[in-house]
Protein backbone atom coordinates (compact mmCIF):
# COMPACT_ATOMS: atom_id res chain seq x y z
CA UNK A 1 0.00 0.00 0.00
CA UNK A 2 0.58 3.62 -0.87
CA UNK A 3 1.87 6.46 1.47
CA UNK A 4 -0.15 9.83 -0.41
CA UNK A 5 1.14 12.37 2.55
CA UNK A 6 -1.27 15.49 2.09
CA UNK A 7 -0.46 19.18 1.51
CA UNK A 8 -3.73 21.28 1.84
CA UNK A 9 -3.18 24.53 0.61
CA UNK A 10 -5.22 27.79 2.00
CA UNK A 11 -4.07 31.17 0.78
CA UNK A 12 -0.84 29.43 -0.06
CA UNK A 13 -0.53 27.77 3.47
CA UNK A 14 -0.19 24.03 4.92
CA UNK A 15 -3.67 23.61 6.51
CA UNK A 16 -6.20 21.10 7.60
CA UNK A 17 -9.56 21.53 8.22
CA UNK A 18 -11.82 19.65 10.17
CA UNK A 19 -14.56 17.92 8.59
CA UNK A 20 -14.10 19.97 5.64
CA UNK A 21 -15.55 23.08 7.60
CA UNK A 22 -12.87 26.16 6.61
CA UNK A 23 -14.04 27.68 9.86
CA UNK A 24 -11.73 25.23 11.80
CA UNK A 25 -8.87 25.25 9.79
CA UNK A 26 -5.46 24.72 11.41
CA UNK A 27 -2.42 26.27 9.79
CA UNK A 28 0.80 24.51 9.98
CA UNK A 29 4.29 26.41 10.04
CA UNK A 30 5.97 24.10 7.25
CA UNK A 31 6.14 26.15 4.22
CA UNK A 32 4.55 23.70 0.76
CA UNK A 33 7.46 23.34 -0.76
CA UNK A 34 9.59 22.42 2.18
CA UNK A 35 6.95 19.75 3.28
CA UNK A 36 6.98 18.59 -0.35
CA UNK A 37 10.95 18.70 -0.35
CA UNK A 38 10.63 16.29 3.20
CA UNK A 39 8.51 13.77 1.43
CA UNK A 40 10.64 13.30 -1.41
CA UNK A 41 13.56 13.33 0.45
CA UNK A 42 12.14 10.02 2.29
CA UNK A 43 11.96 8.80 -0.46
CA UNK A 44 7.48 9.48 -1.31
CA UNK A 45 6.74 8.54 -4.56
CA UNK A 46 3.16 10.32 -4.94
CA UNK A 47 2.20 13.87 -3.00
CA UNK A 48 -1.47 14.26 -2.75
CA UNK A 49 -2.26 18.04 -3.18
CA UNK A 50 -5.51 19.70 -2.44
CA UNK A 51 -6.00 23.39 -3.35
CA UNK A 52 -8.70 24.20 -1.20
CA UNK A 53 -9.19 27.95 -2.42
CA UNK A 54 -10.29 25.85 -5.39
CA UNK A 55 -12.41 24.03 -4.01
CA UNK A 56 -14.52 26.90 -2.38
CA UNK A 57 -14.77 28.56 -5.33
CA UNK A 58 -11.72 31.01 -4.54
CA UNK A 59 -9.21 31.66 -7.45
CA UNK A 60 -7.24 28.76 -7.86
CA UNK A 61 -3.72 28.59 -6.52
CA UNK A 62 -1.84 27.61 -10.03
CA UNK A 63 1.77 29.55 -8.91
CA UNK A 64 1.79 27.39 -5.75
CA UNK A 65 0.81 23.89 -7.75
CA UNK A 66 3.20 24.73 -10.80
CA UNK A 67 5.76 25.07 -8.27
CA UNK A 68 5.39 22.49 -6.38
CA UNK A 69 4.67 20.05 -9.75
CA UNK A 70 7.95 21.41 -11.05
CA UNK A 71 10.01 20.20 -7.84
CA UNK A 72 7.89 16.87 -7.06
CA UNK A 73 9.65 16.57 -10.79
CA UNK A 74 12.75 17.24 -10.54
CA UNK A 75 14.98 14.17 -10.70
CA UNK A 76 12.01 12.13 -10.98
CA UNK A 77 11.38 12.30 -7.10
CA UNK A 78 8.18 12.35 -7.12
CA UNK A 79 4.37 12.57 -8.48
CA UNK A 80 1.25 14.95 -7.90
CA UNK A 81 -2.13 14.25 -7.08
CA UNK A 82 -4.25 16.82 -7.82
CA UNK A 83 -7.35 17.97 -6.41
CA UNK A 84 -9.43 21.03 -5.51
CA UNK A 85 -11.62 22.64 -8.07
CA UNK A 86 -11.22 20.56 -10.54
CA UNK A 87 -14.88 20.78 -12.46
CA UNK A 88 -14.12 21.31 -16.02
CA UNK A 89 -11.82 20.13 -18.85
CA UNK A 90 -9.95 23.64 -19.17
CA UNK A 91 -8.90 22.84 -15.33
CA UNK A 92 -8.15 19.23 -15.51
CA UNK A 93 -5.81 20.08 -18.71
CA UNK A 94 -4.69 22.47 -17.07
CA UNK A 95 -2.95 20.74 -14.10
CA UNK A 96 -1.93 17.81 -16.53
CA UNK A 97 0.17 20.70 -18.50
CA UNK A 98 1.48 21.93 -15.50
CA UNK A 99 2.71 18.63 -14.55
CA UNK A 100 0.67 16.96 -12.14
CA UNK A 101 0.37 13.13 -12.88
CA UNK A 102 -3.05 12.27 -11.35
CA UNK A 103 -6.11 14.84 -11.42
CA UNK A 104 -9.19 13.74 -8.53
CA UNK A 105 -12.22 15.15 -9.85
CA UNK A 106 -15.65 14.89 -8.08
CA UNK A 107 -18.51 17.79 -8.54
CA UNK A 108 -17.56 16.94 -13.29
CA UNK A 109 -18.78 13.02 -12.58
CA UNK A 110 -22.23 14.33 -11.55
CA UNK A 111 -22.70 17.23 -13.42
CA UNK A 112 -21.20 16.33 -16.91
CA UNK A 113 -20.05 12.50 -16.78
CA UNK A 114 -20.02 12.83 -20.33
CA UNK A 115 -16.87 14.89 -20.33
CA UNK A 116 -15.47 13.35 -17.05
CA UNK A 117 -15.97 9.85 -19.41
CA UNK A 118 -13.92 11.94 -22.01
CA UNK A 119 -10.95 12.91 -19.92
CA UNK A 120 -10.91 9.15 -18.73
CA UNK A 121 -10.20 7.59 -22.09
CA UNK A 122 -8.19 10.39 -23.20
CA UNK A 123 -6.02 10.08 -19.92
CA UNK A 124 -6.32 6.67 -19.06
CA UNK A 125 -4.67 5.22 -15.81
CA UNK A 126 -4.77 9.28 -14.79
CA UNK A 127 -7.92 10.45 -13.43
CA UNK A 128 -9.08 9.61 -9.47
CA UNK A 129 -12.77 9.93 -9.13
CA UNK A 130 -13.32 11.19 -5.41
CA UNK A 131 -16.38 10.19 -3.78
CA UNK A 132 -16.84 12.22 -0.46
CA UNK A 133 -19.15 10.51 1.38
CA UNK A 134 -21.18 12.14 4.75
CA UNK A 135 -23.62 9.78 5.99
CA UNK A 136 -23.99 7.63 2.92
CA UNK A 137 -24.59 10.64 1.08
CA UNK A 138 -21.82 12.25 -1.45
CA UNK A 139 -20.97 15.28 -1.31
CA UNK A 140 -19.66 18.14 -3.50
CA UNK A 141 -18.39 21.55 -4.03
CA UNK A 142 -16.03 21.35 -1.19
CA UNK A 143 -18.36 19.20 0.76
CA UNK A 144 -20.82 22.17 0.44
CA UNK A 145 -23.63 20.33 -1.78
CA UNK A 146 -25.23 17.01 -2.32
CA UNK A 147 -24.83 15.13 -5.24
CA UNK A 148 -28.18 13.88 -4.84
CA UNK A 149 -26.73 10.75 -6.52
CA UNK A 150 -26.65 7.04 -4.61
CA UNK A 151 -23.12 5.90 -4.13
CA UNK A 152 -23.84 2.05 -6.01
CA UNK A 153 -25.33 4.58 -8.79
CA UNK A 154 -22.37 6.30 -9.42
CA UNK A 155 -19.97 3.53 -9.18
CA UNK A 156 -21.94 1.76 -11.67
CA UNK A 157 -20.57 4.62 -14.28
CA UNK A 158 -17.54 4.38 -12.85
CA UNK A 159 -16.97 0.92 -13.46
CA UNK A 160 -16.73 1.19 -17.10
CA UNK A 161 -13.81 3.58 -17.35
CA UNK A 162 -10.38 3.29 -16.95
CA UNK A 163 -9.94 5.43 -13.86
CA UNK A 164 -6.62 4.92 -11.95
CA UNK A 165 -8.76 4.65 -8.35
CA UNK A 166 -11.83 5.98 -6.71
CA UNK A 167 -10.34 8.17 -4.00
CA UNK A 168 -13.33 7.48 -0.75
CA UNK A 169 -13.20 10.20 2.48
CA UNK A 170 -15.52 10.02 5.57
CA UNK A 171 -15.70 13.29 5.70
CA UNK A 172 -16.81 13.19 9.65
CA UNK A 173 -13.53 11.52 10.49
CA UNK A 174 -11.29 13.98 8.09
CA UNK A 175 -9.18 16.07 9.92
CA UNK A 176 -11.17 14.79 13.33
CA UNK A 177 -8.48 11.73 13.94
CA UNK A 178 -10.60 8.82 15.34
CA UNK A 179 -9.25 6.43 12.50
CA UNK A 180 -10.44 5.97 9.17
CA UNK A 181 -13.35 3.81 7.67
CA UNK A 182 -11.48 1.32 5.91
CA UNK A 183 -14.77 -1.10 5.17
CA UNK A 184 -16.10 2.21 3.60
CA UNK A 185 -13.34 2.34 1.28
CA UNK A 186 -13.09 -0.96 0.26
CA UNK A 187 -16.72 -1.12 -0.15
CA UNK A 188 -16.76 1.91 -2.28
CA UNK A 189 -13.96 0.27 -4.63
CA UNK A 190 -15.23 -3.20 -4.89
CA UNK A 191 -18.73 -1.62 -6.14
CA UNK A 192 -16.43 1.27 -8.52
CA UNK A 193 -14.37 -2.02 -9.73
CA UNK A 194 -11.10 0.35 -8.93
CA UNK A 195 -8.49 0.12 -6.63
CA UNK A 196 -9.46 2.25 -3.27
CA UNK A 197 -7.33 5.14 -2.30
CA UNK A 198 -8.55 5.62 1.79
CA UNK A 199 -8.87 8.98 3.05
CA UNK A 200 -9.79 10.58 6.43
CA UNK A 201 -9.14 9.57 10.22
CA UNK A 202 -5.77 8.21 9.76
CA UNK A 203 -3.76 8.85 13.23
CA UNK A 204 -1.44 6.30 14.12
CA UNK A 205 0.69 3.24 11.99
CA UNK A 206 -1.98 0.73 13.20
CA UNK A 207 -4.40 2.20 10.98
CA UNK A 208 -2.35 2.01 8.44
CA UNK A 209 -1.16 -1.60 9.10
CA UNK A 210 -4.98 -2.29 8.89
CA UNK A 211 -5.57 -0.90 5.92
CA UNK A 212 -2.51 -2.55 4.35
CA UNK A 213 -4.04 -5.84 4.79
CA UNK A 214 -6.66 -4.96 2.81
CA UNK A 215 -5.95 -5.82 -1.03
CA UNK A 216 -8.62 -3.56 -2.29
CA UNK A 217 -7.23 -0.38 -0.78
CA UNK A 218 -4.03 0.87 -2.79
CA UNK A 219 -2.97 3.81 -0.88
CA UNK A 220 -3.90 5.82 2.13
CA UNK A 221 -3.80 9.63 2.26
CA UNK A 222 -2.34 11.08 5.87
CA UNK A 223 -2.21 14.77 6.64
CA UNK A 224 -2.86 15.62 9.97
CA UNK A 225 -1.08 13.01 12.05
CA UNK A 226 1.77 13.92 9.91
CA UNK A 227 2.11 17.87 10.78
CA UNK A 228 1.21 17.78 14.41
CA UNK A 229 3.92 14.85 15.05
CA UNK A 230 1.73 11.83 16.39
CA UNK A 231 2.55 9.73 13.12
CA UNK A 232 6.44 10.06 12.49
CA UNK A 233 6.87 10.22 8.96
CA UNK A 234 9.05 6.98 8.41
CA UNK A 235 6.72 5.19 10.74
CA UNK A 236 3.54 5.38 8.14
CA UNK A 237 6.17 5.13 5.54
CA UNK A 238 7.11 1.62 7.40
CA UNK A 239 3.81 0.75 8.18
CA UNK A 240 2.37 0.81 4.80
CA UNK A 241 5.48 -1.69 3.10
CA UNK A 242 6.41 1.71 1.09
CA UNK A 243 9.24 2.73 2.56
CA UNK A 244 12.34 2.77 0.44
Amino acid sequence: MQLLPAIDLRDGQVVRLERGDDGRRTVYDAEPSGALRRYCEAGVSRIHVVDLDAAFGDSPQRDVVLELARKAAAGGRAGIQLGGGLRDRAAVEWAFGAGCERAVVTSLIVRDFDVFAGLCRDYPGRMVAALDMDGGEVRLAGWTESADRSPPALCAQLADLPIAAVLVTDISRDGMMKGPNIDLACRIGTMAGAPAILSGGVRSAEDLEAASLRPEIEAAIVGRALYDGSLALDEALEACGSAR
